[in-house]
């Protein structure tokens, strides 16, 4: 098992949008691992694109990780609640991320269901299960992210991702695979509301 380096953000960002697909985002907590299969991305671009928040180089506290060297994590919050992470991409002081908005649990799914719903996977109702990760929010809680870990390094030991884990084989997809289109909850951005950089398998 070999973490991503930074080599591998700093890059287009559409480019890594569609190459994290079914890669392993992996959160080690007090010894335990939590382990996603990455199943849905959206891209965004600051230079040019209004739904992002560091749109025109725009620096402000918030968006300060934006700009940081690829390969940092920026987490942030919507709606004052939701928890929201992204991977940052291209050179440092291009404000340019990738949020991951869906996956499939693979590695301490008991723990990772206890912090979404209180309960073991077993006590999920069927809606709980149908929708255990399928958001970007969800994907958090699940993984017990917060604000608290904005800035992280995504090649150190808290956080990173990874093209297979113990049990868990690389598992490419196959470029047809990949669907795309619009990013979800920006109508605000105008123009940029219809660029299709959200991608999913």
């Amino acid at each position: 098992m070999e973490k991503l380096t930074q080599a591998f953000y700093n890059r287009d960002t559409l480019t890594v949008a569609q190459a994290l697909l079914g890669k392993y985002l992996v959160r080690v907590q007090v010894g335990q691992t939590l382990a996603v299969r990455i199943t849905e991305t959206e891209a965004y671009i600051g230079r040019l694109d209004k739904a992002c928040h560091a749109y025109g180089y725009k620096r402000t506290k918030r968006t300060e990780t934006l700009f940081k060297p690829p390969g940092t994590a920026y987490l942030y919050l919507i709606y004052g609640m939701y928890t929201c992470l992204n991977l940052v991409t291209e050179p440092e002081g291009e404000p340019c991320a990738v949020l991951l908005r869906a996956g499939e649990g693979v590695q301490g799914i008991r723990q990772m269901s206890v912090h979404r719903f209180g309960c073991p996977p077993e006590e999920q109702t069927a809606y709980q299960r149908k929708h255990f990760l399928d958001g970007p929010g969800k994907l958090c809680k699940a993984l017990a992210l917060t604000t608290a870990q904005n800035g992280l390094d995504l090649t150190g030991d808290t956080l990173y991702v990874t093209d297979s884990l113990p049990g868990c084989p690389a598992c490419p997809v196959d470029p047809a695979q990949i669907q795309t289109g619009p990013r979800i909850g920006i109508d605000y951005a105008e123009e940029a509301a219809a660029f299709p950089w959200r991608f999913w398998i």
